[in-house]
């Protein structure tokens, strides 16, 4: 594909494998869009791949943990840009819920749909905890631990109800964990010595993003370069359905 000219938006791109995987689209000849909550960083970033002299860059800020800010994006995004070929959805979200990549998702998928065929990466983990319905919001013997293991199958879920719901030719949803305890600012920060590269980490996004085997494939869960499988709830119609409803009335879509 010659990626001239195409928009590709990376949450979570001022650091770490994100911001790696931005550099890395910029020089295909990209336009990338780079977001995150530190401006300063973000400029940082947008100076880098502009200098290169390749591709080109634009930075978006917005701090996740507000709707309201994931909607304020949205909206800049759609009025500054009139077409977008690759959502990477890599926003660390901690031990926070999956709402904002739900919303900022949806909110865009018109506009994605104008530049079919495009391609929706989220990125995940591992760590999965199937979603008890009953305590969604694990008022009852919260851990963090959980709650971040919960999101993330959440997103699982999420990516395979949008393969479900739109033809693989005109929007591909995919899912990975793409490398266990790389070295980010995230990891470092937690106190986990790093296992893998964060170079490992992009090279297995990037294959989502990039590969043109994938072609026409839609509603996989890799584990760094190999397809694999997720948590069995993940694959449950009925359990995705109530995550979408109940989703959709979280974020006012409903």
């Amino acid at each position: 594909m010659d990626w001239k000219g195409k928009v590709v938006l990376i949450t979570g791109s001022t650091d770490g494998v994100g911001r790696l995987v931005a550099r890395r689209l910029a020089d295909q000849g990209a336009h990338i869009l780079i977001h995150g909550r530190d401006r300063h960083r973000g400029k940082q970033v947008v100076d880098q791949i502009q200098e290169a002299g390749r591709g080109s860059a634009a930075f978006l800020p917005a701090d996740f943990s507000s709707l309201a800010e994931v909607r304020r994006l949205a909206d800049a995004l759609g009025q500054d840009c009139d077409r977008l070929d690759v959502l990477i959805n890599n926003a660390g979200i901690g031990s926070g819920r999956h709402l904002a990549g739900f919303l900022l998702t949806r909110l865009l998928l018109p506009l994605m749909l104008i530049s079919k065929p495009t391609r929706i990466v989220n990125v995940s983990s591992l760590g999965q905890h199937p979603i008890d319905f009953d305590d969604v919001m694990l008022t009852c013997g919260y851990s963090g631990g959980r709650a971040y293991a919960q999101s993330k199958l959440a997103q699982i879920m999420f990516t395979f109800d949008l393969a479900r719901e739109f033809d693989p030719t005109t929007i591909a949803a995919d899912c990975l964990h793409p490398a266990t305890y790389m070295a980010t600012t995230m990891v470092r920060q937690s106190g986990v010595t790093p296992i893998s590269t964060v170079e490992e980490g992009a090279e297995a996004i990037l294959n989502l993003a990039l590969s043109k085997e994938l072609d026409g494939h839609s509603g996989e869960f890799y584990n760094g370069l190999r397809p694999s499988r997720a948590n069995a709830q993940s694959y449950d119609h009925r359990a995705r359905e109530r995550l979408r409803a109940l989703s959709m009335r979280l974020t006012g879509l409903a």
